[in-house]
């Protein structure tokens, strides 16, 4: 019987999908992640886990050839080169990293890549981008290289989140590897997903609430480093989040009061829970820090149901005719 099949994890942020490939069955060789906090986020949930520390934390300094033969490199390189919040400089950010994880392909050669980035990785101004991200990958072997727009939503996550995934599959498997589709789901109201932590405290109004929260959340965003503070993002976004009775200027320490009325702030915890975190995954560092990660984060759902299929292709029987 095959053994637990291996992964390097590039960027791996407060391990969102290194947790959805986790419970795709897939064992971690290393983490590579340059934020402190993130690494003590990873380091705090899954003490088993080998995260680099060092200068070796920053993916241009990472060796990768230790763990050349793992079965899946993956990652969620920066999204600012292709976002439209970013400026959408692509090649020419220097926050773009998709070369060094082109190098650390080339020396891993492993059976399949999957890395993700935001809608704005789809848009027309980097074709040209795409086209050579996709070359480069055909001449170390892959035959098969895609990507796919998926809203977290399809998978029972409470938000849209629309992200892009990356797939590259070597030769031998190329011919095996299908999307997942999604959609049959249907993902909770943030109202009722999100009930029993608002009420957490005895908020007498909470039953109200959650009768008016009776959509999914708008996109999470202000992970990024320049944003500032922990909010809920611009003025549009905590526009959609009033629609939905919730308080977006700011992230709240604890759950509403008894008496507690107006509209009410989302916990950081309540947040991770509408990324798809399981409530036990934990988050280093204040209130700053933590709503970063969580607001950075790849839902881990959406992860697994990539990499499962990412695991079926590299794993499937191959037959052979008998001449």
């Amino acid at each position: 019987m095959q053994g637990k099949l291996t992964s390097l994890e590039l960027c791996a942020g407060a391990g969102g999908q290194a947790l959805g490939i986790e419970r795709a069955g897939f064992g971690h060789e290393a983490m590579v992640e340059v934020d402190k906090w993130c690494r003590q986020t990873l380091t705090l949930n899954r003490p088993q886990w080998n995260v680099i520390e060092g200068e070796q934390a920053d993916l241009t300094n990472f060796d990768a050839r230790p763990f050349a033969g793992v079965d899946l490199v993956a990652g969620g390189v920066p999204c600012p080169p292709f976002s439209k919040a970013g400026k959408q400089l692509g090649a020419a950010d220097e926050r773009d990293l998709f070369p060094e994880a082109l190098r650390v392909v080339d020396e891993v050669r492993p059976k399949a890549v999957m890395l993700e980035n935001v809608r704005g990785f789809m848009d027309a101004v980097f074709h040209d981008y795409r086209q050579k991200l996709k070359r480069q990958l055909k001449k170390m072997g892959y035959s098969f290289v895609d990507w796919h727009l998926y809203n977290a939503s399809d998978f029972g996550v409470s938000q849209l989140r629309p992200r892009v995934v990356i797939v590259a599959v070597r030769d031998e498997f190329a011919d095996k590897f299908e999307w997942p589709k999604g959609g049959d789901m249907q993902p909770p109201s943030v109202g009722n997903l999100l009930h029993d932590l608002m009420g957490a405290r005895g908020w007498t109004g909470v039953d109200q609430w959650r009768d008016g929260a009776d959509e999914i959340a708008p996109t999470i965003v202000g992970g990024s480093k320049k944003h500032g503070g922990p909010d809920l993002g611009p003025t549009r976004a905590r526009r959609a989040w009033e629609m939905l009775g919730v308080n977006g200027k700011s992230i709240a320490e604890e759950a509403p009061d008894p008496d507690f009325e107006g509209l009410p702030r989302l916990t950081v915890r309540m947040v991770a829970r509408i990324q798809g975190f399981p409530d036990d995954w934990q988050f280093a560092g204040r209130k700053t820090n933590a709503y970063r990660q969580v607001g950075n984060a790849f839902p881990p759902p959406v992860a697994e149901a990539v990499a499962r299929n990412v695991k079926a292709a590299i794993t499937a029987r191959r037959l052979y005719a008998v001449a």
